[in-house]
């Protein structure tokens, strides 16, 4: 498998699927009124051979695909000029709503030149608390705070490790604002009355080869949506500078080779491994992966990726703590093929997904999976799910052709 046969194949993945045709809620369940946005990126690791890399994006403007060319090594995409999503001076999410008209609005390049032809990155939504762990473990690595130390926000104490567990398995917004209040505590984020004055975690990113990955504007009380003056347009992740990150937390994957000579591992082996301890926990299995609503009315499969036990109730529902699934996903759960160690965003307007896959026995695939897309909950089939089924669909029909490439036979 090469790079450009797998970019055909997320090509001809995401086209099989007729996201088209997705009703809209904000237009009574009518189609679309433009081709959505999606960003799509797959990094996979063969057991022999070297690593093998993709990113093909749509949207209005590119209602058949485009595939990103990349620096080499796995370097930036160089043929897409890359827009900051937006919002209005009431801080209002405003590309998204119908009737929009990208040609009137005024945009803020986030990479690329401006002769490129365009992409407006969507909003990545919660997945945004990924850059958040990643910036407290850095903190934790340079000795200003520990997993295990206390740490107090709103009146609440909890060990920094249970802040983040929230944030991350169940995608707790308090949890974030807590420990984006300790980045600011802590001098990893500095801003005054004239706005932010230093951002480590931008800086680490931009280090790395990761232009893309923005954390900017929070407050230092922890404030980072959009009713804090942050959120969409200063919260940034394109698809392929996600994988990118996931590659170097991955401990099993191979080293980077577009990082410059010579850097340290962005997070230490210890902290690395607590990384991928939090996000193989995942809850919220209900967009690339669907387990958590297997059962559910019309269900679709997604990547056939296993929930923790720690969710699961004695019949069989995954309970998270603020919402129960109601289908039993026993079944589902017992044929799973891989672990899927990864982060969702939702809103409305935005949908989001990313993680690492990791084939259980006999299942041998290894690979990372990046996706941001404008397609919210308005797009769901209904209160329970995330998203439009398409979206499972498309994880599932990405894995089944990395299992035929990688482990064809090992599947149940």
């Amino acid at each position: 498998m090469s790079s450009a046969e797998l970019a055909a194949a997320l090509l001809l993945a995401v086209q099989a699927q007729h996201f088209e045709l997705t009703p809209d809620r904000l237009l009574r369940d009518a189609p679309v009124e433009a081709f959505p946005s999606i960003d799509l990126a797959v990094v996979v690791f063969p057991e022999r051979g070297a690593p093998v890399g993709a990113n093909v994006l749509f949207s209005r403007d590119h209602p058949r695909g485009r595939v990103a060319e990349l620096a080499p090594g796995f370097g930036a995409v160089t043929n897409v000029h890359f827009l900051a999503d937006q919002r209005d001076a009431k801080n209002d999410s405003i590309a998204w709503l119908p009737g929009s008209n990208w040609d009137a609005m005024t945009w803020k390049t986030l990479s690329g030149q401006r002769h490129l032809p365009r992409f407006v990155a969507p909003y990545p939504a919660s997945l945004i608390k990924l850059m958040v762990l990643v910036g407290v473990a850095r903190e934790i690595d340079a000795g200003r705070a520990t997993w295990e130390g206390a740490w107090t926000h709103a009146g609440e104490t909890r060990p920094v490790v249970a802040w983040a567990d929230a944030m991350i398995v169940v995608s707790s917004n308090e949890a974030t604002t807590a420990l984006v209040a300790l980045l600011h505590h802590h001098g990893a984020i500095v801003r005054d009355d004239t706005g932010e004055r230093h951002n480590a975690l931008d800086a680490t990113f931009a280090r790395y080869g990761l232009g893309t990955l923005r954390l900017n504007n929070t407050r230092s009380n922890g404030g980072w949506m959009n009713r804090d003056g942050a959120g969409v347009g200063d919260l940034q992740m394109t698809a392929w500078d996600t994988a990118r990150l996931l590659w170097l937390l991955d401990a099993d994957a191979p080293p980077a080779p577009w990082v410059e000579r010579g850097l340290p591992p962005l997070l230490s082996a210890a902290s690395r491994a607590q990384v991928r301890r939090l996000l193989e926990s995942q809850a919220l299995h209900e967009v690339l992966s669907s387990t958590a609503l297997a059962g559910t009315p019309d269900w679709q499969a997604g990547i056939p990726a296993q929930v923790p036990a720690r969710w699961i109730t004695p019949d069989g529902r995954v309970d998270t703590g603020g919402k129960v699934y109601p289908g039993d996903i026993r079944p589902t759960n017992a044929t799973a093929q891989v672990r899927f160690a990864h982060k969702t965003g939702t809103t409305e307007n935005f949908l989001s997904d990313a993680g690492i896959v990791v084939g259980l026995p006999p299942a041998r695939r290894h690979y990372v999976i990046a996706l941001t897309s404008n397609l919210g909950t308005r797009y769901a089939p209904g209160p329970l799910s995330a998203t439009t089924w398409r979206i499972p669909q498309l994880g599932a029909a990405v894995d089944r052709y990395l299992q035929q490439q990688l482990d064809a036979g090992t599947a149940p």
